[in-house]
């Protein structure tokens, strides 16, 4: 559950830069794409707080590291293709 959670806050945070952008009128395709980095150190921070005060090991959170990063980031990807044109 926790994970769903953590995936769900990634759309909120993408959803207030798209709207961060499109309120300062800045290009939203390049705000997605400037997203990424930043939910990567988000999901960074996720996964060493599983490490730290969960006890999983590097190994186990890896996997919940590339679904809690990629289902965001990817979706950041295809957003900034699809509104550039």
């Amino acid at each position: 559950m926790h994970t769903v959670s953590v995936i769900a806050s990634g759309f909120v945070l993408l959803g207030i830069v798209l709207f961060g952008a499109r309120a300062m009128k800045k290009p939203m395709s390049k705000a997605a794409l400037q997203f990424i980095p930043v939910w990567f150190v988000c999901a960074a921070y996720n996964m060493w707080v599983g490490i730290d005060t969960a006890g999983y090991t590097f190994m186990e959170e890896l996997p919940i590291f590339f679904g809690v990063f990629g289902v965001p980031a990817v979706a950041a990807f295809i957003l900034s293709r699809r509104l550039n044109g």
